[in-house]
């Protein structure tokens, strides 16, 4: 059973740098409705994900290792809306495993940390760089920012 439980949160200063080596992502999106399919190239690793809705933090995801040849066509030829430009910086941080995504582009400025917990109220320690949660937000939403760009808010 795929179960991703995951919290959100915008990031505020830069003790965070790093911590970790950047990644590039490109992402987009197939399709959107009761579930969402997303393809990604993750450097040089392409990755299929099938999501469904959020009941706040948790949700189901399922995702495959795709050739990346591959994910770079469907990114350049089947994907709606903006693709997804963004550095991934990865690390622990007080025993929990972090993801900062720096976004470019349509989304340039904006920065969200990421963790994904056993249990949505499990508690974790907050590092001094976390913002405000947005994991209930649908703005943030990787797929909704492939609509509706930051730049926009």
């Amino acid at each position: 059973m795929g179960l991703e439980i995951e919290r959100k949160f915008l990031v505020v200063g830069d003790e965070w740098r790093g911590l970790g080596v950047p990644v590039r992502y490109r992402q987009g999106y197939l399709c959107r409705g009761e579930a969402v399919v997303r393809v990604r190239l993750e450097g040089d690793r392409g990755r299929l994900s099938v999501k469904g809705k959020n009941i706040g933090p948790v949700r189901r995801e399922y995702e495959y290792d795709i050739p990346a040849l591959e994910a770079e066509e469907m990114l350049a030829e089947l994907c709606s809306g903006v693709i997804i430009d963004k550095c991934r910086t990865t690390f622990v941080w007080s025993g929990s495993r972090w993801e900062v995504d720096e976004f470019e582009g349509d989304n340039l400025g904006l920065i969200m940390a990421e963790i994904e917990l056993p249990g949505p109220d499990e508690p974790f320690e907050h590092p001094p760089w976390l913002g405000e949660e947005v994991t209930e937000d649908p703005r943030y939403y990787n797929s909704n920012l492939a609509l509706h760009p930051y730049k926009d808010f």
